[in-house]
């Protein structure tokens, strides 16, 4: 078989993504194996590829790979989620680019369009996650607007009413007027603003005198219905009882206390606009106060305003603090800083705003959540994620499942024309139920009007570990029973609340048991300069083109060299170079080994098989690391120590101890036990670099149907020899010493040298005397009981190497470098044994790291007396 003279990346992928999708090898079905089961994190239909996604889905594809090559049955659910909120936007800008106005369509006309738009733009994410290597079970590809995910939603909606859980009334929800709907808390983000406070006059209402407030949002006080002040104010005690008139308006408002009143804000008064600000909502509740909604669903102001009606929030605020400065109501104005919530799907500014909204009831739901979190039963990657997780559970507020759009899950609420209302699946079944509980009304079909809004986007995806394998309308069927609850979730920590909680929630809900037991958290990806990467920033990178430029396996590899659970990962597209060098060093390796000419007549060399000794201990000590890092999700310290036994110990190291000269041939005990290590080295980096080490796996070898590394059994860690590995490293340290006394002395490789070994109390090993000589083109090794004259020396752990001297060595230029180094490790002795003498650190230092500072003084009293011993051979 010729193998080509560079890795082709590109080939390679797409051969080995097609050839593991036509035998079938990412499927899973239920059977007697144990199931090792992920669910995507569903990606918005709306979105294409980030740097966020790679870094995730690259995780859970190194975990799925992983379990596939244990034997275990090995299920990635795929799927999308339907996003209401930004799909809708985006068919609504389609729609409008076409001049069709959303408000002029039928509800069933503009689902078939948002149908449309799905169709044709939904899968790209899905497609550019093959591209990454994605080992997906593509059969099971989900997406939240599915017949059986639909159906489920509703299903637990109405479960959750008829328990008592989900209630419709009126409160202050984070209004998004560019979205035209309500979104949760934490899908509102605060950015720091420089505003303005406006410091306004208030007149008394029937008297002489005025009452100065503090705001940044001058255009609501058209709605303000009160000024309050702290009841232990002296600064306003002539104004409790009073009544002021609101600027502009002439509104007469109450004068309040209360002491939820921040004396030192501001002036210490505030205004009070109950139907746009949370904290004014419930002090208007609390003291009966008149709630005026002055904005409109699209933040124009409403009628109610009377002034400025149907112009814009922010250009009102311009306006009004105008008209306010002519009419001497601004008392000052003063720079500010503050912080302005966002909606997280649209960047408009949120308006609080009261609405009739459909709520769920959360603190019933929280505590179990809580305890299998405290307990570990499911147990977070890093740990500390859990304060947060605390924090929000014991914090809980219902949650606003209600939204103001046509694509998603419409509420299965029905109302009759009698204001009351019924809760049922479908029309059909509203209409029958209807009939039963007033059948004074003759009711038929077009008398029931179904309820507009849809549940939020996340009311469908807190129940996806369950839906995909359709356990909400199906409790007891053999998938459900089989695949969940699933073994690990991949996802960022941003989502804990939206998703991670919600979950597990449901999980113990409906199934009485955890939805997963490992959450990985992923960090940020950000770049150089420690900015989250953003399409807004410009700053991040096309992860296709990456692909296309270093290739799946490299980017992989890119991604996860930095990628520790929990912390930030600071990506740099070198990082990527770096995983292309390796599967180039790889590649090369291959070509070297598959280069070889056998020799069955040959005998194994007492070197080579002195390097298989050594490689099978230190093979085995590296996936005890490896399996360790696992365990504890580490897997960027899995991954090091893969790429650390691949380049030093065995591309560096082991190939250089078993090789043979130019045009010799190897004998087949060595060579057999080279390939094996390279399948090996290719089974353990597989889940990291799938591609490279299945292209690799059939060059290594010829295979028979299904012999794939995709479906190999992956090594289990064995009982190694640590003494191999100590003598090893002892003698690593001599090669390099030899090597850099070669290069410092101009000494060059092609001329064989001799080298003496100055014996010590302990008896000597000579283990690995064989490949000192070749690493090191020794001709001799020698044990001697002095030094050697007219050579050079180095010392290494005590023990004292002598090489002679090349008969052109300029002896003068020798004695002013040993000079300079006896100079410097005479100071550095002085400040070793300085410190030794310090009773306070040697009794207060950990036993340990005394013993290094000892260790040290030996060392450089060894080397002291070697240098001394090379100067006077020298002087001779």
């Amino acid at each position: 078989m010729e193998i080509g003279s560079k890795y082709n990346p590109k080939s390679i992928e797409d051969k080995w993504y097609k050839h593991w999708m036509q035998q079938g090898y990412f499927h899973s079905e239920p059977d007697e194996r144990e199931p090792f089961t992920i669910v995507i994190p569903p990606p918005n239909v709306t979105g294409v590829l980030h740097m966020g996604h790679m870094l995730n889905n690259t995780i859970q594809d190194v975990l799925v790979r992983k379990a596939r090559m244990e034997g275990k049955n090995a299920c990635w659910v795929p799927g999308t989620d339907h996003a209401s909120i930004a799909t809708e936007a985006k068919v609504v800008n389609k729609l409008k680019a076409e001049g069709i106005e959303k408000s002029k369509l039928s509800r069933a006309d503009f689902m078939k369009h948002a149908w449309e738009w799905r169709d044709k733009h939904g899968g790209i994410i899905l497609e550019q996650l093959k591209k990454l290597g994605a080992s997906c079970d593509w059969e099971r590809t989900a997406f939240t607007m599915d017949e059986s995910m639909y159906e489920s939603v509703i299903d637990v909606f109405i479960d959750l009413y008829e328990k008592g859980l989900i209630y419709r009334g009126v409160r202050m929800v984070n209004w998004d007027p560019q979205a035209l709907t309500a979104v949760s808390d934490e899908e509102v983000i605060y950015k720091e603003l420089n505003s303005k406070l406006y410091y306004i006059r208030y007149k008394l209402d029937g008297e002489s005198g005025s009452l100065t407030i503090a705001t940044t949002r001058p255009e609501t006080i058209l709605g303000d219905t009160a000024l309050c002040v702290h009841p232990d104010d002296e600064r306003f005690k002539a104004f409790h009882g009073k009544k002021v008139l609101v600027p502009l308006v002439n509104r007469a408002v109450p004068v309040i206390v209360d002491e939820y009143v921040d004396r030192e804000f501001g002036t210490g008064a505030l205004k009070i606009t109950p139907a746009h600000d949370l904290n004014d909502y419930h002090l208007g509740i609390k003291h009966k106060l008149e709630i005026i909604d002055i904005f409109n669903d699209n933040g124009t102001l409403s009628e109610a305003a009377t002034l400025y009606v149907g112009q814009d929030r922010f250009e009102v605020r311009k306006a009004i603090v105008k008209q306010l400065q002519e009419e001497g109501f601004i008392e000052k104005i003063e720079d500010y800083t503050n912080k302005v919530g966002y909606s997280e799907r649209t960047d408009a500014v949120i308006e609080p705003k009261l609405s009739l909204q459909w709520f769920l009831k959360m603190e019933a739901f929280a505590k179990p959540a809580l305890e299998v979190v405290e307990s570990d039963e499911v147990l977070f990657h890093p740990l500390k994620l859990k304060n947060s997780y605390r924090h929000w559970m014991e914090n809980v507020k219902d949650w606003c499942i209600s939204r103001q759009l046509w694509w998603g899950q419409q509420i299965p609420v029905y109302y009759l024309p009698n204001n009351e209302m019924v809760v049922a699946k479908s029309a059909a079944l509203a209409l029958e139920k209807a009939r039963v509980q007033f059948p004074e009304l003759n009711l038929n079909a077009d008398d029931l009007k179904q309820d507009p809004d849809v549940v939020d986007t996340w009311f469908s995806s807190w129940l996806w570990p369950i839906s995909v394998f359709d356990g909400i309308r199906k409790p007891d069927n053999p998938e459900i029973n089989y695949y969940y609850p699933t073994n690990d979730l991949v996802t960022a920590p941003d989502i804990i609340f939206f998703w991670v909680a919600r979950m597990i929630m449901a999980g113990m809900e409906y199934r009485k048991e955890i939805p997963f037991k490992n959450v990985y958290f992923t960090g940020i990806v950000r770049d150089k300069l420690g900015r989250k990467m953003s399409k807004t920033l410009g700053n991040s990178p096309d992860p296709i083109d990456l692909i296309e430029e270093f290739g799946a396996d490299g980017v992989r590899m890119g991604m996860l060299l930095t990628a520790p659970a929990g912390n930030d990962l600071p990506f740099d597209p070198s990082l990527c170079e770096q995983g292309r060098n390796f599967s180039n060093k790889i590649w090369n390796a291959m070509r070297l080994v598959k280069g070889w000419t056998v020799d069955d007549t040959l005998d194994q060399p007492e070197t080579a098989a002195t390097a298989i000794r050594w490689f099978e201990a230190r093979f085995n000590q590296t996936l005890l690391e490896v399996e360790d890092s696992f365990a504890k999700y580490r897997l960027s310290d899995a991954l090091m120590a893969i790429y650390k036994l691949i380049w030093d110990d065995f591309c560096s190291w082991y190939l250089e101890m078993v090789k043979t000269g130019m045009d010799q041939p190897l004998d087949r005990k060595t060579y057999q036990a080279t390939i094996l290590y390279f399948e090996n080295l290719m089974k353990v980096l597989h889940p990291f670099m799938p591609f490279i080490t299945e292209e690799i796996w059939h060059l290594l070898a010829e295979r028979t149907l299904n012999d794939d590394l995709i479906v190999a059994r992956k090594p289990v860690a064995k009982v190694f020899d640590k003494e191999v590995l100590a003598q090893f490293e002892y003698a690593s340290e001599v090669i390099l010493a030899v090597r850099k006394l070669r290069a410092d002395k101009n000494m060059p490789y092609r001329n064989p040298i001799e080298l003496a070994v100055k014996k010590s109390m302990a008896e000597a090993d000579k283990s690995f005397d064989g490949i000192v000589a070749k690493l090191c083109n020794i001709s001799e090794i020698s044990y001697v009981e002095e030094a050697v004259d007219g050579a050079f020396g180095f010392v290494a752990r005590s023990t004292e190497f002598f090489v002679p001297a090349d008969e052109n060595v300029n002896v003068e230029a020798e004695l002013e470098k040993l000079e300079q180094e006896l100079n410097y490790t005479k100071g550095f002795l002085k400040g070793v044994k300085k410190k030794l003498s310090n009773e306070r650190f040697v009794s207060g230092a950990p036993a340990e790291v005394v013993d290094r500072e000892r260790k040290k003084m030996h060392d450089a009293d060894a080397r002291i007396q070697v240098i001394e011993q090379q100067m006077a051979g020298l002087k001779k």
